[in-house]
């Protein structure tokens, strides 16, 4: 810290920056971060809580200091879609916004943190359940559709959904939207489908209406939303496949791309791969990539752009 930032004044500022970057945050730290005494740190939350700031503080050994939600500043004052809509143009347009340790990640928090606590959580959820990579075909879904969806997976209500298939065919069901998910620049509801008894994935972009109903649900336990969404999108493609692999399933959870297939653990420390592919070159080259042996159980149209890679590499050492 340089001198001219050793006034009162711009220690207090940057003593609410620490507070509003790491809620919680103890005197101790504080003073450490700001290279002060104890003493000095709280008489700078002294000062921001004189200044009307909303400062609030827990004792024991798990307390500290955090902004409470009366802090409103004027040019963050969003609506709900307006936050979600947002939210969505930045994990679209930087794939690393879900990390708080980025810098785009870092303001997108600041942002998140200052807003009215009903749309900080709807933004904050859509924030953790998001795991996006820019897409040039990426489809952002209407805000107040998100909206609604990521309030109904919140408040853990079931939702009837109106849906346009891109054939153009139409239709209404009643889903328990369990999360939201961006997957490569696209938004999509995992859900539980009443009229099919089954998981679903649909394209909210596709989602033409949404109405909220009385009933409750309750999601699975330990719902990991994205892998649940790459097992779901790997299935009913062209060409099925099975695979074998000599290794242990937790191994291969690691080595593995999950929209490959499901994994299923096999006797003796192997792992079953079972799913589905419109692109077998590409299937094989991921299977090739595996640093231990594998076995292909099914699929002829795997199994010869397997040999294909094989016989390339072979050609490249004869």
């Amino acid at each position: 810290m340089s001198s001219a930032d050793t006034s009162p004044t711009s220690r207090a500022l940057l003593t609410l920056e620490l507070i509003q970057g790491s809620p919680g945050i103890t005197a101790g730290r504080l003073a450490e971060r700001l290279g002060v005494t104890e003493r000095a740190a709280r008489r700078y939350v002294a000062i921001l809580r004189e200044a009307g700031i909303p400062l609030e503080s827990e004792r024991g050994p798990y307390g500290g200091y955090r902004v409470g939600r009366g802090l409103r500043l004027p040019p963050l004052m969003f609506e709900a879609s307006e936050a979600l809509a947002l939210v969505m143009a930045v994990l679209d347009g930087h794939h690393e916004a879900a990390d708080t340790a980025d810098p785009a990640g870092s303001a997108l928090g600041k942002i998140i943190r200052a807003l009215p606590q009903p749309v900080a959580e709807q933004a904050e959820a859509v924030r953790r359940a998001a795991a996006p990579a820019p897409d040039r075909a990426a489809a952002r879904p209407n805000p107040q559709t998100t909206t609604a969806l990521v309030q109904a997976s919140i408040d853990r209500s079931r939702v009837r959904i109106g849906y346009r298939t891109e054939a153009g065919r139409e239709w209404s069901q009643e889903v328990d939207p369990w999360a939201v998910v961006v997957r490569h620049g696209r938004w999509y509801l995992l859900c539980w489908s009443h009229a099919a008894s089954a998981r679903r994935a649909f394209r909210i972009d596709r989602v033409t209406a949404v109405a909220v109903l009385g009933e409750r649900f309750e999601p699975p336990q330990d719902l990991d939303a994205v892998g649940e969404l790459e097992t779901h999108l790997s299935a009913g493609w062209e060409y099925d496949t099975e695979v074998v692999v000599q290794a242990a399933l937790e191994t291969v959870t690691r080595l593995l791309p999950r929209g490959l297939g499901r994994l299923e653990e096999g006797p003796e420390g192997t792992t079953r791969l079972v799913g589905s592919t419109s692109a077998p070159d590409w299937y094989a080259a991921q299977l090739a990539a595996l640093p231990v042996p594998f076995r292909i159980v099914n699929g002829p149209e795997l199994r010869a752009a397997v040999d294909q890679i094989a016989r390339r590499l072979a050609d490249a050492v004869s």
